[in-house]
């Protein structure tokens, strides 16, 4: 039910679910919070913070550092928007600066795990087809 989405502070299908793609965390207690980002810093696609001051950051997430309270603890994102090919240009955010963190981008490893290249591998392989490596 709607309202019940609005009292969790993940919106996904399970509160104990990886967070994937879509998932929208608000409002979260610190523990959670700090788990959210842990999985945005291990996620592979684009996450958009809000800030509490309305500032909507979009891109990679790929640093956490975690301090003693929410305020000595920061991500650095590559802005989506960044004009930089080397990833210069990079944005840190305290944890106590966000509202909302959203997994927004696709997850660009999902499905493809060893499991299923080495399926693929051996229905190749059977049906007589050249099967690489890569």
């Amino acid at each position: 039910m709607p309202q019940d989405i609005k009292k969790s502070p993940y919106v996904t299908n399970t509160p104990d679910a990886a967070l994937s793609q879509g998932a929208i965390i608000t409002d979260a207690h610190p523990d959670e919070l700090r788990r959210a980002l842990d999985e945005a810093c291990n996620y592979r696609g684009d996450v958009t913070i809000v800030t509490k001051a309305g500032t909507s950051i979009e891109g990679y997430l790929f640093d956490c550092r975690h301090g003693t309270t929410l305020e000595t603890s920061s991500v650095r994102l590559i802005p989506t928007a960044s004009t930089s090919l080397s990833g210069e240009e990079k944005v840190t955010v305290r944890y106590s600066e966000i509202a909302s963190l959203t997994f927004s981008g696709k997850d660009t490893a999902a499905g493809k795990t060893w499991e299923n290249w080495l399926k693929r591998y051996a229905e190749k392989k059977l049906k007589g087809e050249a099967a690489s490596i890569e």
